[in-house]
């Protein structure tokens, strides 16, 4: 291994360890709002990752995200819950994560066979089942008032307000503290785990797939099955986004699982970048944090009307979707890389002004020295 090699290993080493540190600091200093915005962002970049690995990556459009994510929270809800069969909660995480995976597995043949805006409309139609199932499926689910999450324990440790109180360095940690490191872990899994799956032997057919078919069935790729694993794959992750979303909410009900959700995430992957892993964090951030910040600012915002009012003005959800709307439309314009696209070509341009040798003062040009037809001819008498 060079040397040159070992020391960008280690710098990045050192940037996601420190990076590491920074995250695990807001629980110290942030209040619940702040906190619970992170969970939510944690909780979208997880399914966010999982729709750019379906759509950015494989190059299959689904609009039934929604239904994924509410597999995974319901299922949460039931395998621990009561009436239920009152699993332990890391079961029955585990549990809800297949059970997403099998909802996709049986939906895959769909999407082995049926490509572009005809896949869309036939995930489509999942959020509209799945929406029914869950209003009438009242034992399990609860009906229109939802049911109430059952809180996760490992070992004795319970992320939820318990008794005794927890205090950390004088800090009281409650639900939202406790579960602010266990979105972590869990989007750390994911992280490195998409990752390495982008730059595996599969991320690479799956990438084949997606810019062109017919070459990739020439080089041996299994197009139905890699079609099929990544509508799977892109459904855990989904599932494992509805976990997180049920313990965050501690209350699952069926109109937040809805249509617009699944929009939402088209807009995350599209905003970030498609087929990024970052990309998708970023505007899986953006995309959630922009509403919630607003619907606290309201009151200091040109015309947003404030939670509740009866004003003519634009309520802070719509005025954040009109934003993110235009953000939309911007990047498709300007960059269809996404942001990660322009971070890294801001990258690109910061580390060539680096490398360019400064220039040196004392190093200039001499004046030029006059050739021969340009001397005065010698007059000989």
């Amino acid at each position: 291994m060079s040397d040159r090699l070992l020391h960008t290993l280690t710098r990045r080493r050192g940037r996601l360890l420190l990076l590491a540190a920074v995250l695990c600091l807001p629980p110290f200093y942030l209040d619940a709002f702040w906190l619970r915005i992170g969970l939510f962002s944690m909780a979208a970049a997880i399914g966010a990752v999982g729709l750019a690995l379906l759509s950015g990556t494989a190059g299959q459009l689904s609009l039934g995200h929604a239904f994924f994510l509410a597999v995974g929270a319901y299922g949460y809800s039931w395998f621990a819950g009561d009436p239920g069969p009152g699993l332990p909660p890391a079961l029955a995480v585990l549990l809800a994560v297949l059970l997403a995976g099998a909802a996709g597995g049986l939906f895959s043949p769909v999407a082995a066979r049926v490509k572009g805006i005809y896949l869309g409309i036939a995930t489509l139609a999942l959020v509209f089942l799945g929406h029914h199932v869950l209003l009438t499926a009242d034992s399990v689910t609860g009906g229109f008032n939802g049911r109430s999450v059952p809180p996760l324990s490992l070992g004795g440790f319970t992320f939820a307000e318990s008794d005794p109180e927890l205090t950390v360095i004088g800090v009281p940690f409650g639900a939202e503290e406790r579960l602010w490191y266990l979105g972590l872990a869990l989007f750390a899994f994911t992280w490195f785990t998409a990752r390495g799956l982008l730059r595996s032997r599969p991320g690479r057919a799956l990438a084949a797939l997606r810019d062109s078919e017919t070459a990739a069935a020439v080089m041996g790729v299994d197009v139905a099955r890699h079609r099929s694993a990544a509508f799977v794959v892109s459904s855990m992750y989904a599932g494992l986004a509805g976990v997180l979303l049920a313990l965050a909410f501690r209350r699952v009900v069926p109109d937040y699982f809805s249509l617009v959700l699944s929009v939402d995430y088209l807009a995350m992957i599209v905003i970030g970048g498609l087929g990024s892993v970052a990309g998708a964090t970023a505007g899986a951030v953006f995309v959630t944090a922009l509403p919630l910040l607003m619907t606290r600012y309201a009151d200091q915002l040109p015309l947003v009307a404030a939670p509740g009012s009866t004003e003519g003005a634009v309520g802070p959800t719509e005025a954040a979707r009109y934003l993110y709307g235009a953000a939309i439309v911007l990047v498709l314009l300007y960059a269809p890389d996404g942001l990660h696209g322009l971070a890294r070509r801001a990258g690109d341009r910061v580390r060539r002004l680096r490398s360019r040798p400064p220039a040196d003062p004392t190093d200039r040009p001499s004046s030029p020295q006059p050739t021969a037809a340009a001397r005065p001819k010698e007059h000989t008498p």
